[in-house]
């Protein structure tokens, strides 16, 4: 009987493992799209001296740890004392959602004003490469939001004898969005002319509108099953976690 119960809770969390397959998606296009814009991009730094575009990354991996350290010790202990209780993981997560559709929002906006820079000069290198800053910083505080609240709800939800089963399934939804942002990618290159080899004859902004798209319908999805989803009595999250 035990077994059965154990096996109806994990079967309860499927729904809300699902929706961070597209929740991290965003970020797997970004690692291999932004690439592509950096390249592009007026990289110098300084007379003798020009910024490697793959580098650009640090400015996620930089922005998502801050966000953890200001998240954990200043606006969650605000949360608690304004109402009582630790921000519970489904809104940490649901926050997350939005802010990583927020920044492929101002990926596809930033997109869209280097193609024109770009036709409209006839030059390769008229954008500077830290306009690429605020969208790898959006989908950096996004992750900083949402991974850690997946893998309160995932070890808090899942039973006692599966702890550690409940954190290694935020792993699998994050490498599986990499091979779907492959899919994506193949898919949009055989199907469209968005991404040719020479990206300022393409329209890159329009591939980060339909991840956004893709991201707004998960969203949905995800409000519909965080509606549906019941805590197993343990609503209130605690501050170590």
């Amino acid at each position: 009987m035990r077994q059965v119960e154990d096996l109806k809770i994990v079967i309860r969390l499927v729904p809300l493992w699902s929706t961070g397959i597209l929740l991290s998606t965003p970020l797997a296009i970004q690692a291999s799209l932004f690439v592509l814009q950096a390249l592009t991009m007026d990289r110098r730094l300084g007379p003798h001296f020009t910024v490697p575009a793959a580098s650009m990354l640090i400015f996620l991996l930089i922005f998502t740890p801050i966000t953890i350290i200001f998240l954990d010790r200043f606006v969650y202990p605000a949360w608690q004392k304004l109402t009582g209780r630790f921000p519970p993981p489904l809104q940490r997560i649901g926050i997350g959602h939005v802010v990583v559709a927020l920044s492929m929002v101002v990926s596809a906006l930033v997109e869209s004003k280097r193609l024109k820079e770009a036709r409209k000069t006839g030059s390769t290198d008229t954008m500077s490469v830290f306009w690429l800053v605020p969208q790898l910083a959006i989908i950096g505080i996004g992750e900083a939001i949402q991974l850690p609240g997946n893998s309160t709800l995932f070890y808090q939800e899942f039973p006692a004898e599966l702890k550690s089963t409940g954190t290694a399934l935020v792993s699998l939804f994050v490498g599986l969005a990499y091979y779907v942002s492959v899919a994506l990618v193949s898919l949009v290159r055989r199907s469209t002319r968005w991404l040719p080899d020479d990206i300022n004859d393409g329209r890159m902004d329009s591939v980060y509108w339909l991840v956004f798209g893709l991201a707004a319908v998960n969203f949905v999805y995800y409000l519909v099953c965080a509606w549906f989803y019941k805590y197993r009595g343990l609503a209130k999250v605690s501050a170590e976690n």
